[in-house]
């Protein structure tokens, strides 16, 4: 990059997760993002981190990531910095996953060469993400009609008006449609890329490149873009010990109204300090933390679902197969086949 300016578990989340990585099989699953003039820098940032990074402390390479770029030189979003080096569009044919394009100027239409590579890689299977405006890339190439997708909530009407037949969900952080996934706003990429790597190899593991990250584990997609109050008026209305003190006692009988008494608190007032600090509901917050749990528990070997299911505080093994169904699109028995000690 040369400075020219002085000047973001297999089906995991609210989608249709097929469970399996396209590439699959065939060597290292390849992550190519194609950026264009004017595409945003944070974003970029974001799939380099997650997808990108070595990290010799997990053993192997997760993915084996590129850039592309339709031109030699690339001037990023406000000629903050150009690009340079970096492969030519012909890369994006070889993509198991492509990250399109994302830019402020949504009224600008792409160009045809960008459009075309993104047709190809959807034609031939390939896994399509759209980060915050990359939603724009992905309609214009006709590969959302009739398909389900978000973008950043300020770009929503233009969006809507522009593609009728897209069903645009315009207050949710992502939405995993299966092959293709789409991110609001900029730290939404952030969720959408940890839960591409929870897909993709698991919750151990996505928990480990969040710990990297300092960031969230896992916010669920349906969660809001944006929250009343992100940062709390009072100390003492924070969240933060509430939740620790949850995480530790995941396998007693926590409820809503416990919680909430643990907070001192009313039922009613706890369900609006979530909604305000998380976007979520304490219910749905403790379903998930639950549920990733049983999926850790899964991967580090325990095959006996009842105990999983008591130790995550699920409950029975027929609940943990109706959550995680629900929610993952896969039983557990397939959740131990694919991510257990002794998956391949």
């Amino acid at each position: 990059m040369t400075k020219e300016s002085s000047h973001a578990m297999p089906g995991i989340g609210t989608g249709t997760g097929t469970g399996a990585i396209p590439g699959a099989g065939t060597g290292a699953h390849r992550v190519v993002v194609i950026v264009d003039e004017n595409s945003n820098p944070f974003e970029l940032g974001c799939a380099s981190e997650i997808f990108g990074l070595h990290r010799p402390e997990i053993g192997r390479d997760l993915y084996d990531f590129r850039l592309c770029s339709p031109e030699p030189r690339t001037v990023m979003r406000d000629g903050f910095f150009t690009l340079t080096g970096v492969a030519g569009l012909e890369a994006a044919d070889t993509a198991d996953t492509l990250i399109v394009p994302n830019r402020p100027d949504v009224e600008v239409p792409r160009r045809p060469a960008v459009l075309d590579a993104v047709r190809r890689a959807h034609a031939r299977g390939a896994r399509l993400i759209g980060l915050c405006s990359g939603a724009f890339t992905l309609a214009e190439a006709g590969v959302l009609d009739g398909r389900r997708a978000t973008a950043h909530w300020q770009w929503a009407d233009s969006f809507r008006s522009r593609f009728p037949s897209v069903r645009l969900e315009a207050d949710v952080l992502f939405v995993d449609d299966g092959d293709i996934l789409t991110a609001a706003g900029s730290a939404a990429a952030l969720d959408l890329g940890l839960h591409v790597v929870r897909r993709d190899h698991g919750a151990e593991i996505a928990n480990f490149v969040s710990r990297r990250l300092v960031f969230a584990a896992h916010r669920d997609g349906g969660q809001r873009q944006f929250v009343e109050r992100p940062v709390p008026d009072l100390p003492d209305e924070s969240l933060a010990p509430l939740l620790a003190w949850a995480q530790e006692r995941l396998d007693s009988p926590l409820t809503v109204s416990g919680l909430a008494a643990r907070a001192a608190v009313s039922a009613a007032t706890l369900h609006r300090r979530f909604q305000a600090q998380l976007g979520t509901t304490p219910l749905a917050w403790l379903t998930g933390e639950r549920l990733a749990l049983a999926c850790r528990l899964i991967e580090r070997g325990e095959s006996r679902f009842e105990v999983v299911a008591r130790r995550s505080g699920l409950g029975s093994a027929a609940n943990l197969r109706r959550l995680m169904r629900r929610e993952t699109g896969i039983t557990p028995s397939a959740y131990k086949r694919r991510f257990g000690p002794d998956a391949a």
